[in-house]
């Protein structure tokens, strides 16, 4: 399991230096004392920013009266919990000016991007926490993104839609460590994806709830991603959002191979969706790669199109190995088993049109070619087991590469239920065990170019 430090008060190791109480509790600050009004009409960023730093000061806790604070960007410090009272609600201001312009990564590439919401940028021992709610007021920045996206498809730019749309996360945790999130605290109507975990260490998500389609459809609006990070515990999720739902990722093409950072040693557990991509997602950036990763107790329901989703495509590279998937339940989730290693090529695959001047920088940068064998993603020693699915159309949705094969994939004890079998290619050295596929239509798995270890690993028929 993993251990994540726990939160020390700042305010308490002062008082020890200083020769007071050891556990002295740490100062509350309250941002109203500091200006904030909470009408939800007037901007308070200045005001809550005032406390935050009044609270970082000495190790403390900044909280508010109930009320709604309209708000830009925040930045919490080291030492500081972020106290959002039951009553109390942060909503974001409608206006990119209000959030500052800064260099993070964004979908696998880095580039500069509207600050977040709530940001902790290069900070250690900090905490979120509380049963209030943090609305990112959405619907506005869904409807720059549906008309970019509109007007780019026609010209083969959907690939730069989620780039040129600068929408603000809800909380970005970027080179930071010792951090918490949690504790009942509700996440809502994220501009862009809700919860980012890049480039940090040893951080405790436990208890959010993230509602990011209410009031229309939230596009990418991602519920946790965990970015080229390690030493992660995510748990106690409750998620309903429009994109993946928690999600591991590393990087994007030329760039995510440059930086080369993967997302290891992490656990993710006890949550349930009801509505995203899938129950769990690795990618679909996976340049950096994933290692000793564990996924369980998790449930999603009917809506989710699939249950354990491995997404990436041939320019992307990376690899993943000693991922362990394990207690699953799968309500009316459309493909249970889904790996594809094409993953929406309209998105995946950049290219300029003719003739395009005066293009960004970051356009170069996803645009830049790489090389075939580096782009190939490179998934193995893969367990997946417990699975229990119902209401499926297809129990399998597998396929890589045939020079780039899914390799000693070990699956035991699945329990699914579909309309049919569906089908699993370039996989090698598998073995299926002790595992029901219940279909509608009487089919079983069709296996194209895959291997087996042995005989008996081939429950359903041959492989071709």
């Amino acid at each position: 399991m993993i251990k994540v430090t726990r939160w020390i008060a700042g305010a308490a190791l002062l008082c020890l230096l200083a020769g007071g109480a050891a556990f002295a509790a740490p100062k509350t600050f309250v941002a109203n004392d500091y200006g904030a009004k909470g009408d939800g009409t007037i901007l308070e960023t200045v005001s809550i920013q005032k406390a935050i730093d009044a609270a970082a000061a000495v190790g403390g806790t900044i909280t508010m009266k109930a009320g709604t604070y309209l708000t830009g960007s925040l930045f919490l410090k080291s030492g500081v919990t972020l106290d959002v009272p039951e009553g109390v609600t942060l909503i974001g201001s409608e206006k990119v000016e209000d959030y500052p312009m800064l260099p993070t990564r964004i979908a696998g590439i880095e580039m500069t991007w509207p600050a977040a919401l709530i940001n902790v940028r290069d900070q250690h021992d900090v905490r979120i926490t509380g049963k209030g709610t943090i609305d990112g007021d959405g619907p506005i920045w869904w409807k720059s993104y549906w008309d970019l996206r509109a007007a780019y498809e026609p010209k083969g730019l959907r690939w730069a839609s989620d780039y040129d749309a600068r929408r603000p996360r809800l909380i970005l945790i970027q080179n930071s460590s010792d951090i918490q999130l949690g504790g009942g605290i509700v996440l809502k109507r994220s501009g862009f994806w809700t919860v980012q975990i890049l480039y940090s260490h040893d951080v405790d998500v436990d208890g959010v709830t993230i509602r990011n389609n209410e009031g229309g459809k939230g596009p990418s609006t991602d519920g946790i991603d965990i970015d080229s990070s390690r030493k992660i515990l995510v748990e106690h999720a409750d998620i309903d959002v429009n994109d993946d739902a928690l999600c591991l990722k590393a990087g994007r093409d030329s760039d995510g191979l440059r930086v080369n950072r993967p997302t290891e040693d992490v656990v993710v557990r006890d949550s349930i969706i009801r509505r995203g991509a899938a129950a769990i997602t690795f990618g679909s950036e996976t340049s950096g790669g994933f290692r000793n990763i564990e996924a369980y107790n998790i449930t999603a329901l009917s809506g989710v199109p699939s249950g354990i989703l491995f997404k990436s495509a041939h320019t992307r590279g990376g690899y993943g190995r000693d991922i362990r998937i394990h207690d699953l339940t799968l309500e009316g989730v459309a493909i249970p088993i889904h790996i594809t290693m094409n993953w929406n090529p309209s998105f995946s695959y950049a290219t300029l049109p003719a003739g395009a001047k005066d293009i960004p920088s970051y356009w170069v940068t996803l645009t830049t070619p790489v090389p075939e064998q580096q782009g190939l993603p490179h998934f193995s020693g893969v367990h997946i087991w417990n699975i229990k699915a119902t209401g499926a159309q297809s129990a399998f949705n597998v396929a890589a590469y045939p020079n780039a094969t899914l390799d000693d994939f070990r699956l035991d004890h699945l329990d699914i239920e579909a309309a049919t079998a569906g089908t699993i290619a370039n996989a090698k050295n598998w073995t299926i065990t002790d595992s029901s596929i219940k279909t509608a239509d009487g089919s079983k798995p069709v296996f194209t170019d895959s291997s087996f270890k042995d005989a008996k690993d081939v429950p359903f028929g041959e492989p071709k």
